[in-house]
C-alpha cells in the first residue's frame, strides 16, 4: 500500500506559486530523512530536494533559491514550496522518505518510501 500521500499539485502560470505537502497514510516506522523528487515524460526521475545526513536541506541546481523543502513535527508533514515556477518545472512530483540518516539526499536509491505522486504544470 502507498504509504505516503501528496497533494497541493496543479496548473500555474509561469512565474506563480505552489506549495506541496505530504504526509503519511499509515503508520511508517524508522523514517529519519524525506526528500521530493519529479518526474517529466520521457526522462528519468530527480531528486528536487531533500535533506541530508545532517539534516541539511539540499537542492538540485535548477531550483535552488526557488523551492524551499520543510517539514512541520507538529503535523507530521513535509512541504515543498516553489515559487517563480517554469513550464520546465511541469513533472510529475513524489515526496519520499528514507530508513537511514545516511544516504544521498537526492538519489531515488536511497529512498525506501514513495508517495503515488501529484501532478504539477505550469504554463507560459
Amino acid at each position: 500500500q502507498v504509504q505516503l500521500v501528496e497533494n497541493g499539485g496543479g496548473s500555474v502560470q509561469a512565474g506563480g506559486s505552489l506549495r506541496l505537502s505530504c504526509a503519511p497514510s499509515g503508520y511508517i516506522s524508522s523514517i529519519y530523512r524525506l526528500g521530493w523528487f519529479r518526474q517529466a515524460p520521457g526522462k528519468e526521475r530527480e531528486g528536487v530536494a531533500g535533506f541530508d545526513s545532517n539534516g541539511n536541506a539540499r537542492y538540485t541546481d535548477s531550483v535552488t533559491g526557488r523551492f524551499t523543502i520543510s517539514q512541520d513535527n507538529t503535523k507530521n508533514t513535509m512541504y515543498l514550496e516553489m515559487s517563480s515556477l517554469k513550464p520546465d518545472d511541469t513533472a510529475m512530483y513524489y515526496c519520499a522518505a528514507r530508513r537511514k540518516w545516511y544516504g544521498s539526499a537526492t538519489s531515488p536509491n536511497s529512498y525506501d518510501y514513495w508517495g503515488q505522486g501529484t501532478q504539477v504544470t505550469v504554463s507560459s
